[in-house]
């Protein structure tokens, strides 16, 4: 068997074993000692020692504990309540009324927490009552939350950032700073296809107007989550921290305005360490076994030789990516986001970077394709956690009819990426 076809047969082997429900990590890390000792016998299964503690020595990774951390301190000290308050007197009276604040108020606690899930489900848990109460088409509703959360990994911080940069040797700082301009422009259509939709269907404005002073009182609500963005990128930009320094500057500023706020409790603190140490346990699995996958591709020159082939038609850098969009929209479907992620990077990134891709763009490209397979049925996770917190009984059907339209503005997004890439690259050139 040539070493293609090995890699295809191990590839669709791995991608069946997890849509049967079998564990990531062991799946991925099963294929990656089984092509490994077909190749070089008991060496390889001896070499996975250094191997697993070399990957989760390296500094890079620290990060990721203290930004799940991070996002789970801002989770359990109730900051997106009073962001909602705020965002509805600002955009309560814009055509599509609260339908933007979900947005707003997505794309400020992803650019604080860095989780899709976390944010999906804490705005929706704030929002949902509040939509029905007025009356929000239900569809409406549920498909904005659920592409509001997907912001969470592609405004940073962003814990797919950090695993994709320590798996391509990419610096994750850029890649931070690469995922600001996107994001917000990724924001901003959500909510220009929310205006538009509501001058056209003519739909009903249901808040009255709200004083400036209010509105202006209710900016003390978005201060805190302002600030912690602000520290945590602010100290990246200027050179002053690492990535895994400015995660703990973030915990710092974060668990000094809780405690101002009177809200610092030894539940809270137990509650947070908890859930960070078993998010972080399963990230860091499915990390090590990535990389384990990723050496058996290396050495026995399967990824080398997938490399050759697919480059062998002729493509350019174009079509190449346009086809790796049809490709993740596929895999997005059956597969959940990390899972998509770590396995396929060993295979997408020697392509893309043999056709002159820029390994800050693609990290970008590859957040966006993953932030799309959230919303992609029938596995998206951001679909089934909207649906899960909905106040009424309705059928995962309305999640599915109202997030359509987003995932299509995240395709034509992504192609005005490949046509004008300094959108991702202008920031981090020049910082």
């Amino acid at each position: 068997m040539s070493a293609e076809m090995a890699g295809v047969v191990g590839f669709l082997v791995m991608v069946g074993l997890m849509l049967l429900g079998l564990p990531i990590a062991s799946v991925m890390l099963g294929v990656g000692l089984v092509g490994g000792m077909l190749a070089f016998g008991d060496a390889f299964f001896v070499s996975t020692a250094s191997i697993a503690w070399g990957t989760l020595s390296e500094n890079g990774l620290t990060a990721i504990p203290l930004f799940v951390l991070l996002g789970e301190l801002l989770l359990r000290s109730g900051m997106a309540d009073g962001m909602y308050r705020a965002f509805a007197a600002w955009f309560g009276r814009l055509p599509g009324g609260l339908l933007h604040t979900n947005i707003g108020c997505c794309a400020l606690f992803a650019a604080t927490s860095g989780s899709s899930v976390a944010t999906a489900a804490t705005i929706g848990t704030v929002a949902l009552p509040s939509l029905r109460r007025h009356g929000y088409n239900m569809p409406d509703a549920l498909g904005s939350l659920a592409a509001g959360g997907t912001l969470g990994i592609l405004i940073p911080p962003s814990v797919n950032m950090i695993i994709y940069g320590s798996m391509t040797n990419t610096s994750v700082g850029k890649l931070f700073i690469a995922g600001i301009i996107p994001g917000l422009l990724m924001a901003g259509s959500f909510m220009l296809y929310i205006y538009v939709k509501a001058v056209i269907t003519k739909e009903e404005n249901r808040h009255e107007q709200v004083p400036l002073s209010v509105k202006i009182a209710a900016l003390r609500d978005v201060a805190a989550p302002l600030f912690i963005f602000g520290t945590v990128m602010g100290t990246l930009y200027a050179g002053i921290a690492t990535a895994t320094e400015s995660a703990a500057i973030g915990v710092v500023a974060a668990l000094v305005l809780i405690a101002g706020s009177g809200k610092l409790s030894r539940e809270l603190l137990s509650g947070c360490f908890l859930s960070s140490a078993r998010t972080t346990g399963m990230i860091l699995l499915v990390v090590l076994a990535a990389f384990v996958l990723n050496l058996a591709l290396s050495l026995t020159g399967v990824g080398e030789a997938l490399t050759k082939w697919v480059t062998s038609f002729g493509l350019s850098q174009w079509q190449m990516l346009v086809a790796f969009i049809g490709f993740y929209l596929v895999l997005g479907m059956f597969m959940d986001t990390l899972s998509m992620m770590v396995a396929t990077i060993p295979l997408s990134f020697p392509v893309a970077t043999s056709l002159g891709v820029d390994p800050i763009w693609f990290g970008i490209f590859i957040v966006i394709m993953c932030e799309l397979g959230l919303i992609t049925p029938p596995v998206g996770m951001n679909l089934f956690v909207v649906q899960g917190i909905r106040p009424d009984r309705g059928g995962l059907e309305d999640v599915i009819r109202g997030a359509l339209p987003y995932a299509a503005i995240m395709i034509v997004f992504t192609l005005l990426l490949i046509a004008f890439p300094q959108i991702v690259l202008w920031l981090p050139a020049n910082m």
